[in-house]
């Protein structure tokens, strides 16, 4: 497993966007650690979480559920496993690593989209492999997942700084995000031939799924050209 820290890309504004996600999605986490019990933490999860089911026939699973019940692609982006601090903590850190860079790139309001597109897109292919699953989905890593799909794009020759664990060992090395990206991507994929869909855990789909539309969206919309407009203007 590659384990990014920092890349060496600066980039010339603050990302406010990037840093409130990061807020919201941590804020929202450490609500549901003070959430009075187990069965709280369930009603919770149950009222904003995303049942492809209800997606898909247009009906809540839960008696509780928001209404519309597709609202839940999006508030479910902003959910994490608790009380386990890794589901937040690493797309909270591929978040800040690699979400900076896009949104100087595409700009506050054009990220904030791109970002729920690639969550809504994730859902939806994770959705089409088990579309009557009752399973929750909650998690951020399909809107991230497009993240990493534009900065694969974007900066393929960054460098970042990786750890890599070897057996006892760990060696910290700066590598072309094109590798760090292009192993994690690989890990879904295979991930997803030794999962279950629909059956719970990891919704590797949703990775695989947020990828691609990031790819997509990446190369059809001219964020390059625009990109380089700015940089040589005075």
């Amino acid at each position: 497993m590659l384990i990014p820290i920092r890349d060496d890309n600066p980039t010339r504004r603050f990302p406010i966007i990037t840093v409130a996600l990061i807020v919201i999605n941590i804020a929202i986490y450490i609500y549901t650690l003070f959430l009075p019990g187990e069965n709280a933490l369930i009603e919770f999860y149950n009222r904003y979480a995303l049942f492809p089911k209800a997606i898909v026939t247009g009906h809540p699973v839960t008696s509780n559920s928001i209404q519309p019940t597709y609202l839940t692609l999006i508030t479910s982006m902003f959910l994490h496993d608790s009380p386990s601090p890794l589901h937040v903590g690493f797309n909270m850190l591929f978040l800040w690593i690699f979400g900076n860079n896009i949104e100087d790139v595409f700009g506050r309001i054009k990220f904030i989209g791109f970002y729920l597109l690639s969550g809504v897109a994730g859902s939806a292919l994770q959705i089409a492999v088990g579309p009557m699953s009752v399973v929750a989905n909650l998690g951020a890593s399909g809107a991230i997942s497009g993240v990493l799909a534009a900065y694969l794009i974007l900066f393929p020759t960054a460098r970042v700084l990786t750890v890599i664990p070897i057996i006892f060992f760990i060696e910290i090395v700066r590598i072309p995000a094109i590798l760090v990206i292009g192993f994690w991507f690989l890990l879904q994929v295979f991930s997803i031939f030794i999962s279950t869909p629909g059956g719970g855990g990891v919704a590797y789909f949703a990775h695989v799924g947020g990828f691609i539309s990031g790819l997509a969206l990446t190369l059809l919309w001219p964020w390059r050209q625009r990109r380089r407009r700015r940089r040589y203007s005075f």
